[in-house]
């Protein structure tokens, strides 16, 4: 077995704790709308997210909030947006670190270096990544699905859509010596008929798309990479505790331009934090099969900074190549 991988630091208690009001937001950032940048198309899973905060944020900013949908290039046409808007607080970008710091390595040239050029504010939640068979399929545990996959050698496949999802796929190849085959699907939901026929064995996908389709009878999940049961979904195994060891999350956060006065990143955090705690926002991240998950802008710094260096040998692992 290889050793312990781990992409986030260790899940954080999350203290409901009851934070202080700010009364005059105006006298704190600069008159004027705010806008939240998003990475994704209106209406996609991510955007979701973004929107949920928008209005959440509305209240408590006392003003406007607008979101600015800056899709293509794999995120990096809303990430460069974001470093290069002006650094005032009235510009704040909601997106995954794990994205961004796997951007660095697939881009040929990041238009970016985004450890410098971006300040996390606050993350917000995480969540894993999920395999999962046909309900059809015999397999009910992870181990069944491995010896199946020994069984089959490279006559075997799997879907996956999005980078994490490949890098999940590529450890769990190269922990248990099985050789599938990866196969590429624009969307999730493309490669659904090739799962329920059989030409694919297995796939490795994103909580907000499975747990749909475990609702509607398509898809079972054998384990999630995180190296704790969700909170959320405390009924699914992990792939550790099941003979695999991996701990890989996805978080995602707030970031600003790296220039943004302490004050306001400051205070952007303490709004972020109290939209978060809030039960409303558990109950929204436990639909998607996510758990809260807040940090400072220091630590939320640090894991950025830590994942970029990491996502260099993940990329490698999984042998994704460079794009652009």
């Amino acid at each position: 077995m290889s050793a312990l991988r781990s992409l986030v630091l260790p899940v954080m208690a999350l203290a409901l704790v009851t934070l202080p009001s700010v009364t005059s937001p105006a006298q704190e950032l600069p008159a004027g709308d705010m806008r939240i940048v998003s990475a994704s198309a209106a209406g996609s899973g991510t955007d979701l997210v973004v929107r949920y905060f928008a209005e959440k944020l509305k209240p408590i900013a006392q003003r406007t909030i607008l979101v600015e949908n800056r899709p293509g290039a794999s995120g990096n046409i809303a990430t460069e947006f974001t470093a290069r808007s002006k650094p005032d607080g009235l510009t704040v970008y909601l997106h995954t670190g794990t994205s961004l710091s796997a951007n660095m390595h697939i881009s040929k040239k990041p238009p970016v270096d985004v450890a410098k050029a971006l300040q996390v504010v606050a993350t917000t939640h995480q969540q894993p990544f999920m395999i999962v068979v046909h309900p059809d399929r015999p397999w009910r545990t992870l181990a069944e699905l491995t010896a199946h996959l020994r069984e089959k050698g490279d006559k075997a496949s799997y879907a996956v859509t999005a980078t994490s999802g490949i890098v999940v796929g590529a450890l769990y190849k190269e922990d248990t010596g099985i050789h599938a085959v990866e196969v590429k699907y624009r969307t999730a939901q493309d490669s659904m008929n090739d799962l329920a026929s059989g030409a694919l064995d297995y796939a490795v996908f994103d909580p907000q798309f499975v747990m749909g389709q475990v609702t509607n009878g398509k898809l079972r999940v054998l384990a999630i990479s995180a190296g704790q049961r969700l909170r959320s979904e405390p009924s699914l195994p992990t792939m550790t505790e099941q003979g695999v060891k991996l701990d890989y999350n996805t978080w995602f956060a707030t970031f600003v331009p790296s220039a943004t006065p302490r004050a306001t990143v400051n205070l952007l955090n303490r709004w972020i934090n109290q939209i978060v705690a809030q039960d409303e926002t558990r109950q929204f991240f436990n639909r998607l099969a996510s758990d809260p998950f807040t940090t400072t802008p220091d630590e939320g710094q640090a894991m950025l900074v830590r994942d970029v260096e990491a996502f260099g040998n993940y990329i490698r692992i999984a042998k994704i190549p460079q794009e652009g």
